[in-house]
């Protein structure tokens, strides 16, 4: 009894012995382990540094002075956000900017899931199908602008030749500002539709097909799988897709607005970025559209800080 009473007092000596070293060793571990991630996060991290955050606070300066583009510059303070909030052509490219986003993001969310759903089945030449759908994403906006103004021509376009024949005469797509946003919005779709399908796709395909077959075999319905099953576990993908498409809307858009309708007719189709644009380029005016960019990027980060307070990163629960 009293040699087993030692052999255990020795082992638990040595135990304790070896445990500052034992405990040492996962913390070399964790600190390699860091190091290695931040060797690998580097480049993208000097990448943003450099090409976002960097111009982005020199927009912000920018703003509070007059640049002519020669050379010429003169701090004015807050008078460019003055004249921004006194600005009707701003409010107006603001107001149509709202109504492109707010009609573009769910449009493309729902006509990305509905594809990723309908590609996802298995049947002949699914692959050549999923590959003729991302084609246009692939193409040069300005390609696929000049490509849409040719087939959206007066009179002389397909779109107005094929309509003519059945009796439909007289539309004007993009000459029209009742119909010219109505269309962007149609192109853009057409144009992104497949991005977002691959995305969709993806997060679809992660889904375990058992929690399928459980579900059916408790007798759930088609729509009753997608509402229990499948919306909730793409959670994240469509966080994702709500976030980047909100950003490349209110971002993006000005190769396909230059091409197609250069803001008009009557600026209905003047977003936000195609007004910097002509502040910037056309008027000579940087300290001004260095202005109305530092507002837009204010408001896309309130709308990307209020998306990740609402669905908690993209879980869409309140769970811990």
């Amino acid at each position: 009894m009293s040699t087993q009473t030692l052999t255990s007092h020795t082992r638990r000596t040595v135990t304790h012995k070896q445990t500052p070293e034992a405990s040492r060793r996962p913390s070399r571990r964790r600190r390699r382990e860091t190091r290695a991630a931040l060797l690998f996060l580097a480049p993208d991290a000097i990448g943003l540094l450099t090409f976002v955050a960097l111009p982005m606070l020199l927009s912000v300066v920018l703003g509070f002075f007059w640049i002519d583009g020669f050379g010429n510059f003169d701090f004015i303070g807050l008078d460019n956000y003055v004249r921004l909030i006194q600005d009707p052509q701003f409010w107006n490219s603001a107001r149509v900017t709202v109504i492109y986003l707010v009609a573009l993001v769910p449009l493309i969310f729902v006509t990305g899931l509905g594809l990723a759903l309908l590609v996802q089945q298995k049947f002949p030449a699914v692959g050549a199908i999923r590959s003729a759908l991302f084609m246009p994403y692939v193409v040069s906006i300005v390609v696929v602008s000049m490509v849409w103004q040719f087939m959206l021509t007066d009179r002389t376009g397909v779109v107005a030749t094929v309509l003519s024949s059945v009796g439909i005469e007289g539309l004007s797509f993009l000459g029209d500002p009742r119909f010219a946003l109505g269309t962007v919005i149609a192109v853009t779709i057409w144009l992104q539709m497949g991005y977002y399908m691959i995305i969709f796709l993806a997060g679809l395909q992660d889904i375990p097909t058992e929690l399928y077959e459980a579900a059916r075999i408790d007798g759930a319905g088609p729509w009753a799988r997608f509402r229990q099953i499948t919306l909730p576990l793409l959670a994240p993908t469509s966080f994702f897709v709500l976030l980047t498409s909100m950003v490349a809307v209110v971002t993006g858009g000005l190769d396909m607005i230059f091409v197609l309708t250069s803001g008009g007719p009557a600026n209905s189709t003047s977003l936000l970025i195609f007004y910097i644009y002509q502040q910037a380029f056309l008027f000579g005016d940087l300290g001004y559209a260095a202005a109305v960019g530092s507002v837009l990027v204010a408001f896309l980060l309130l709308i990307s800080a209020v998306m990740f307070l609402v669905t908690r990163g993209g879980r869409f629960s309140h769970d811990d």
